[in-house]
């Protein structure tokens, strides 16, 4: 099944499908509803782009927390899915976001939005 789903990925980019991370937000953490979307970055930073309405600038974003959807978050996003909680911002302007991604997509998108160093270390995937 993983090299099934590795094959279609492939396929999609060899389709030059959009770039960016499939996901499912909620933005803020915690509250509202999940929004499909894309996690895109380059050369003017990451940013969460939902498939209707405006971008979310993610500066100096940095991971917080992984972590399994419950029961009632499975209800609205896959629930064989992770959830990366994240700040971003610096001080009084910053911000935070939910952010469902699939296992095989969990890596990337650490890449893109690392783990900070306090919270490496206590999170589980």
């Amino acid at each position: 099944m993983i090299e099934f789903l590795r094959h279609k990925r492939r396929e999609r980019l060899a389709a030059l499908t959009p770039d960016g991370i499939l996901c499912m937000a909620r933005h803020p953490a915690g509250a509202g509803r999940w929004r499909s979307g894309r996690v895109l970055t380059g050369p003017d930073g990451t940013r969460w782009v939902p498939r209707r309405g405006e971008p979310v600038p993610l500066p100096a974003g940095r991971a917080t927390g992984i972590r399994a959807p419950s029961v009632k978050e499975g209800m609205a996003i896959n629930p064989g899915s992770r959830i990366v909680a994240c700040a971003y911002g610096a001080g009084g302007s910053g911000g935070s976001i939910e952010i469902a991604v699939m296992p095989l997509d969990l890596r990337e998108l650490l890449a893109a939005v690392p783990r900070s160093e306090a919270d490496a270390d206590t999170s589980t995937a």
